[in-house]
């Protein structure tokens, strides 16, 4: 990577690979605020999660879509992508910003588990750079993210200005349409996908499956993402990748673990004569 001024310098990735409109988008609104590297699968990898490539290689080349932007593609997951990026391209000097996206479909709730969006922006975290998700109801090839560009803008720049707490990153989804009402910060939904798998039949008579599914929303708060999403609002939520259950520390403390160990101590307890206990 060259630096080019003393302008931030932003990397963006994203899962639905380089070609993408999506990542167009999040690029140009990026170019206004520093230097762009963007690094991004060299196909779709919706869906991968945090996945990473191990057992065979990973190869990233230089590619000249877009006049004056340094982009690579990557054979990798998008959580390869950031890893190839940040050890190989920066050479280990951070990005100022890493942001993933901008996704066609949305990443509320519990698809934030599943997210490969979301996935990379958790690696640039966890390599300590603030980090944003960002992702667009609408799953269609040319969807129309001009209305979303601004609040992106917005975003990152609150984001390079204020930072963000430690061990934190933003998810961020935008409704779709023009009619954007502002940004709300939220919780993540109680939500999650009652899946069924469409069986099939390939040309040689063997069964396979389709992944489907609904999405069923059990959280009737005014301040999740689901709700804000519903009602034309940006939805903003802080996401942190220390996974510990802390309320549950106590609880398990309070259960009894080492009854067995207790046990056999007792039954090991060797008495003198006197009386006094041994061991």
């Amino acid at each position: 990577m060259t630096k080019q001024s003393t302008k931030p310098n932003i990397l963006v990735v994203n899962d639905d690979g380089i070609t993408a409109t999506g990542i167009k988008n999040l690029m140009e609104v990026m170019q206004e605020i520093g230097n762009v590297v963007v690094v991004a699968p060299d196909s779709p990898q919706s869906g991968m999660g945090h996945a990473i490539t191990i057992g065979k290689p990973i190869r990233f080349d230089k590619v000249d879509l877009y006049p004056g932007v340094e982009m690579y593609k990557c054979s990798g997951t998008p959580v390869d992508c950031v890893k190839i990026a940040v050890n190989k391209i920066f050479k280990g000097k951070k990005p100022d910003l890493c942001v993933s996206g901008i996704n066609h479909g949305l990443n509320n709730s519990i698809n934030v588990i599943y997210s490969g969006t979301m996935s990379a922006a958790v690696e640039g975290a966890i390599e300590k750079i603030p980090s944003v998700g960002f992702s667009l109801d609408d799953f269609a090839q040319d969807a129309d993210f001009g209305p979303s560009k601004k609040y992106i803008k917005t975003i990152c720049e609150q984001v390079l200005e204020h930072g963000l707490p430690e061990a934190t990153l933003l998810n961020v989804n935008f409704p779709k349409g023009d009619n954007i009402k502002g940004i709300k910060i939220c919780r993540q939904a109680n939500a999650k996908w009652a899946e069924e798998f469409e069986e099939r039949t390939d040309p040689y008579k063997r069964p396979y499956y389709w992944l489907t599914g609904v999405f069923q929303n059990f959280d009737k708060g005014e301040d999740t993402d689901v709700w804000a999403l519903e009602h034309n609002y940006a939805s903003v939520v802080p996401v942190q990748f220390d996974l510990t259950a802390h309320h549950a520390i106590p609880i398990l403390n309070s259960w009894n673990f080492n009854k067995d160990e207790v046990e056999d101590k007792k039954e090991n307890k060797i008495s003198a004569p006197d009386g006094v206990s041994l061991g």
